[in-house]
């Protein structure tokens, strides 16, 4: 190698790996919103959860078991949540690939029935 190619600056190559959105099923009622994520192999060690503003943000990691001929995967996704959620009270857990995320819902966004008088 010449003294000129060593002066020159390249980037540093990464592993280039896919991120995949995780199928999710989202259901909601009047007490709470609940987010079911798909990420197979995914442990809890390999997983966060993020909530900034009013972006949750899920990121998991699967190793590859070369024995068993998985790959390595990320996944990412980010949902915008309704602004009130207190990101104290959210519950995550994670069993067999599925990520549960229980984000109560304040009073302020619970419906309401308001009484109607007559006059």
């Amino acid at each position: 190698m010449n003294e000129a190619s060593m002066n020159k600056r390249e980037p540093e190559r990464m592993a280039e790996r896919a991120t995949y959105a995780p199928p999710v099923d989202i259901f909601e009622n009047k007490e709470e919103i609940l987010i079911l994520a798909d990420v197979p192999g995914v442990v809890l060690e390999g997983l966060t959860v993020n909530l900034d503003g009013d972006h949750l943000t899920l990121e998991g990691h699967r190793r590859s078991r070369a024995s068993g001929g998985d790959e390595a995967v990320d996944y990412r996704r980010t949902f915008v949540v309704p602004r009130g959620i207190d990101s104290d009270k959210i519950a995550a857990t994670i069993h067999n690939g599925v990520l549960r995320l229980v984000l109560p819902k304040p009073v302020a966004l619970k419906p309401r029935q308001i009484e109607v008088k007559a006059g």
